[in-house]
Parts: C-alpha cells; sequence; structure tokens
C-alpha cells in the first residue's frame, strides 16, 4: 500500500465493538502520529473519540482507518464522512481495502467506495440475520434465556409494585439506572 504523505499528520481511528475486544491488530504496523480509539457499536452514533478525530483533523493531514466499517455504520454515512473530509484537505487511507480517496479521485475510485461500502454493509446485515435465526432457534429448543438481569429480585419486585401503583416508567428507569425498555420488559415478565 502506498503511505501517502502530503507534510500533514496521519490520524489513526480504531473502532472496536466492545469494552474487551483487542484494538491493536487494526493498526498494528501503520505509522501514525496520533491514534483514537472508541469501543462502541458501529451501529452507535455516539462515538466520541471520532468526533474528536474529526475535530482534530488539518488540511493536509491523513485519516488511517483499518477498513471501511469501522468508520462508518452504513454506505451513506460512509460517502459522507469521506466527501466531507476529502472537502477539507483531508486524505481517508482504508488499510484492509488497500483504498485511499484524496478528493482528486476518478469516477473509479468513488465507484470502488460505493461498492465495497455497500458489501460491508451487506456483510454486517446478513450477520446480524444470522445472529437473529440463531437466538430465534435456541430460544425454540429452551435453550436461550437472554442475557442474566443485573437487578435484584427486590429490585424488580419493586419496580413492578411502584409501576403498578403509578409511577411514571421514565423516573424508575433513572432511578434504577435502566432503560424504559427494560423497565417495560420486568413488568411485563
Amino acid at each position: 500500500m502506498t503511505v501517502v504523505r502530503r507534510g500533514g499528520k496521519r490520524i489513526g481511528y480504531v473502532r472496536v465493538s466492545s469494552i474487551d475486544q483487542n484494538t491493536v491488530r487494526q493498526l498494528d504496523g501503520i505509522t501514525v502520529d496520533k491514534t483514537f480509539t472508541d469501543k462502541a457499536s458501529g451501529k452507535d452514533t455516539n462515538r466520541p473519540q471520532l468526533k474528536a478525530a474529526l475535530d482534530y483533523l488539518r488540511d493536509g493531514d491523513v485519516l488511517v482507518v483499518h477498513s471501511m466499517d469501522r468508520l462508518a455504520r452504513n454506505i451513506s454515512d460512509l460517502l459522507q464522512t469521506v466527501e466531507s473530509l476529502n472537502r477539507k484537505g483531508i486524505v481517508v487511507e482504508f488499510v484492509k481495502e488497500g483504498l485511499t480517496f484524496t478528493g482528486d479521485d476518478s469516477a473509479m475510485s468513488k465507484l470502488m467506495l460505493t461498492i465495497m461500502g455497500g458489501v460491508a454493509e451487506f456483510e454486517r446485515a446478513m450477520i446480524r440475520e444470522r445472529q437473529l435465526e440463531g437466538i430465534q432457534k435456541a430460544k425454540q429448543a429452551g435453550k436461550y434465556r437472554g442475557r442474566k438481569s443485573t437487578m435484584t429480585a427486590s429490585q424488580l419486585h419493586a419496580i413492578r409494585e411502584r409501576a403498578a401503583s403509578g409511577e411514571k416508567k421514565a423516573a424508575l428507569a433513572r432511578e434504577f439506572g435502566v432503560t424504559r425498555q427494560t423497565i417495560y420488559n420486568v413488568i411485563a415478565a
């Protein structure tokens, strides 16, 4: 792969889907001046380190990302992010795909970005579909019970009683540090 240097800095962006995943392998052996790392799902729009990296980047810099699916949630997000960075004079380099986008790209480069981004989005959708099918089969076989509750039996009982007496679900969710959906799930169980 050609290393692009235009007088600016090479800034790495790494994203892993969970806190215990290893971040080292994504840019292993790649020279960067600074790295920003998020530990969040790709579908999560709250990626503070991506925002910090985008704020940090300047004209002439290169954003180095392991692969397209680490940068964006979907094809439109990918295209928008790359085009926005290129308009600011920032080069975007995807290591795994071996692609670099400068803003002066040919029609073929833009087509490759769209196709490769679409393939990554399709692959994520297929993985999610297979995961849901597996969960459904496990439920039918009585082998899947979901994640173990982090609340005690007394907390669950208190939530049910207080909700039945008319307390607002949002207030209960805040007090117990869970989502409103969790409160609804507890009530329905």
